[in-house]
């Protein structure tokens, strides 16, 4: 194995570790803030009960008042009745002072449910008072760990980040672009090969290309996620297992409203996958780069469908599956999601490998004629 596959490995298994830090040390704060969250509403939650008993504290106090006001009028009803000369004048005063109990009496329930409530709302509170104060025994906790577990993480992040300057300073500045730049989009950039295919995407490869990776004395990249490839001769268990039974391949419907082609030459950008889509008497076309799923040029729109606006696109390229509404080719902007891209190629590896399949039939038995691969 070439040194600078070896340090890739390294270099790769580094940034493994490095983003695994990172991701931890993120997340801690997020787990401290959760916690605080829970600890504001119980927070919330004790000044709502301790709110409550003040208004009922504050209501007793005016119901007191009430009645204290109350009595104040039925003694002097009493005394005003001393000194009445008529029967009508003594009822209208009988009326007022009884009417004043009625209020006290009704006051004073108001009161007696107040009392009740009173329980209720000590226990609401020291249950409130307790829950609080374990949740912040528990946070300052939480805090606590945070911090050192925070400390040891920056610690190994710095020791893991010397390593990997060390480890690029080993490296073909070219390769190292190469490594890079596939990692930022692929999360790996370098991939064994084993059973004939890249592990990473899952593609076939060329026998030369598979005997050049093999061999190690070269730098190989693979055509599919273009990640760099290498070999390890003890994982190899291509021949020691049975022939890869790939799963059998399913057709796109010939009349659906969008259409994936793949297609190995188009213009001057190489490799590329077409959509074909139609959309109220109109056809858009968009082209993505086969390798990096970026968006090649402008979106096409013709109108008719798009069988008949674009007839040259379809020629001699391969039908693939794939089903995205308008909205979401928009919302995929300048570039195709990585699992998009990866269900593309897997399903183009299937379609290379049905091709293949025939090809080696129609030789075989020449009197049996093979189904056309549909184009469109």
């Amino acid at each position: 194995m070439l040194p600078d596959i070896e340090n890739l490995l390294r270099l790769q298994e580094a940034d493994k570790e490095i983003r695994l830090l990172q991701d931890e040390i993120a997340e801690l704060p997020k787990r401290v803030a959760a916690i605080e969250q829970k600890l504001a509403g119980t927070k919330a939650q004790l000044e709502r009960a301790l709110a409550a008993i003040k208004a009922d504290d504050a209501a007793k106090r005016k119901h007191e008042s009430t009645i204290s006001e109350l009595r104040g009028k039925i003694s002097k009803y009493r005394d005003q009745s001393l000194e009445v000369k008529t029967n009508e004048q003594y009822k209208a005063l009988l009326h007022e002072i009884q009417f004043a109990e009625k209020e006290i009496a009704a006051t004073e329930d108001k009161i007696l449910e107040l009392m009740v409530n009173a329980d209720a709302r000590d226990k609401e509170v020291k249950a409130a008072q307790a829950e609080l104060k374990a949740e912040t025994a528990e946070i300052e906790k939480e805090k606590e760990q945070a911090k050192q577990r925070t400390a040891e993480d920056q610690k190994q992040l710095a020791e893991w980040r010397g390593k990997r300057d060390q480890l690029r300073a080993n490296i073909n500045e070219d390769l190292l672009r190469q490594y890079e730049r596939v990692s930022k989009f692929r999360g790996s950039g370098i991939s064994e090969v084993r059973d004939h295919k890249c592990v990473a995407c899952q593609v076939m490869l060329r026998a030369q290309t598979y005997n050049e990776v093999r061999s190690g004395q070269q730098i190989v990249i693979c055509d599919s996620c273009q990640r760099v490839l290498y070999f390890n001769p003890a994982e190899e268990l291509a021949e020691q297992k049975p022939t890869v039974h790939r799963p059998k391949r399913h057709h796109p419907k010939i009349d659906a409203p969008q259409a994936w082609y793949y297609r190995p030459e188009f213009a001057d950008a190489g490799e590329v996958f077409l959509v074909l889509t139609n959309n109220g008497g109109q056809s858009s076309r968009r082209v993505y780069d086969v390798h990096t799923g970026r968006l090649i040029g402008d979106i096409l729109t013709r109108e008719g469908d798009y069988r008949q606006a674009f007839p040259e696109d379809i020629t001699s390229a391969t039908r693939l599956n794939g089903g995205w509404s308008e909205e979401e080719l928009d919302g995929f902007g300048a570039e195709l999601p990585m699992v998009i891209l990866d269900s593309l190629q897997a399903d183009l590896d299937l379609a290379r490998h049905e091709m293949a399949t025939r090809t080696a039939a129609k030789h075989e038995t020449p009197a049996v004629s093979p189904t056309e691969q549909a184009a469109s």
